[in-house]
């Protein structure tokens, strides 16, 4: 049988070619009146999910 993709992972999740998954960060939604220009442009870029819990994203999205 075909596998299904965990939606919400595939809203939040991006596999790269060499098998790592990207994740976004939290933090960018309310109270940004607050946050300086250097945290919001760390903020902005995409992060490496830990490896502790890769296999666990990966097994959301089999096909990538």
């Amino acid at each position: 049988m075909k596998l299904k993709t965990h939606k919400g992972a595939a809203k939040r999740f991006k596999l790269t070619a060499g098998g790592k998954a990207l994740r976004g960060h939290s933090g960018k939604r309310h109270l940004l009146g607050t946050k300086k220009p250097k945290r919001m442009r760390l903020l902005k870029k995409m992060a490496l999910v830990h490896p502790a819990d890769l296999e666990h994203v990966k097994r959301m999205l089999p096909y990538g």
